[in-house]
């Protein structure tokens, strides 16, 4: 009978000790993982972030909603330019009323270029993108645009930067303008942008203009002297207050609110992301380091 109880009892012993081993193998017995990073709440109406190494989701908020986009159109500007075959940075463009009466009429933002100045491609480039200089971008367009008269020129080039759009697979995004002033067809999605502006960035110019803080440049006057513009501060707050910011551009508009395409390199990683109509220039500024301070944490 002792032994019968013995018996028992080892073979309970033997029970416990094999599904405590089965719970071991299957980890039901290994602490709780840590708790997952939780997405951030921003204002803005859309937010796209993605790993710039391998285009990976790391943030998606009404991604593919086409949004108006303000200045953020100016990568695509810039991106344009810097494609030009036989590119000569140092080559000059004489400023014309035109670009000035543009900027005035339209109460647009400007890098103040002075008529009749003779100004590199790589200053307007600056003034394209630091200040967001609508005059900048008319000159621009004026310059790589094709056809005998300026309006055909600058068609021209706004129908070069859809086909370039085309090419990159920017399905839900249309330019009816250079600047982002647009005349009711001037749309992208935060999707689209994060893409544009992640393939900007691989050139090497636009990567330098576009985490450049401040700029100065010297211009040749009309009577040949030389005059020294004041300086261009770049409207991307970020630079100045978001550890490894190193680009891209800002947006504002009646209709795209306040939108910032960002990015920002920390221990070798690289988040790039966009918002569109933001409440405010804090709150899309706010929006950024939220969403890129999420997407390094999902990085690890």
């Amino acid at each position: 009978m002792i032994n019968g109880i013995q018996g028992v009892r080892l073979r309970r012993a033997a029970a416990v000790a094999v599904t405590t081993g089965a719970m071991l193998a299957t980890g039901a017995l290994t602490a709780a993982p840590a708790q997952a990073v939780t997405a951030p709440t921003i204002a803005a109406k859309t937010g796209y972030v993605m790993n710039n190494a391998n285009g990976t989701s790391l943030y998606t908020k009404g991604a593919n909603t086409k949004m108006s986009t303000g200045s953020t159109t100016k990568i695509m500007t810039a991106k344009l330019v810097l494609a030009q075959s036989n590119l000569n940075l140092d080559s000059k463009v004489t400023i014309q009323k035109a670009y000035s009466d543009y900027v005035v009429a339209n109460n647009a933002s400007q890098a103040h270029l002075i008529v009749g100045d003779k100004v590199t491609v790589r200053q307007l480039l600056y003034g394209l993108m630091l200040p967001s200089g609508c005059d900048a971008a008319y000159a621009l367009a004026d310059k790589y645009g094709t056809g005998s008269t300026r309006a055909a020129r600058v068609k021209s080039f706004i129908g070069k930067m859809n086909t370039k759009a085309q090419q990159l697979g920017l399905t839900s995004t249309h330019f009816d303008s250079f600047d982002g002033i647009g005349n009711g067809a001037n749309y992208s999605t935060a999707k689209d942008l994060t893409k544009l502006a992640s393939n900007a960035m691989k050139t090497s110019t636009f990567r330098t203009i576009v985490k450049t803080k401040s700029y100065t440049a010297k211009t040749i006057t009309k009577t040949g002297s030389t005059r020294t513009m004041g300086t261009w501060t770049n409207t991307n707050g970020l630079l100045s207050s978001y550890s490894g910011t190193i680009g891209v551009k800002t947006g504002s508009g009646p209709e795209a609110k306040y939108c910032l395409v960002f990015a920002a390199t920390r221990n070798g990683k690289t988040v790039i992301g966009t918002v569109l109509a933001s409440t405010s220039i804090a709150a899309r500024e706010s929006d950024a380091k939220k969403l890129l301070t999420y997407g390094f944490a999902r990085l690890g």
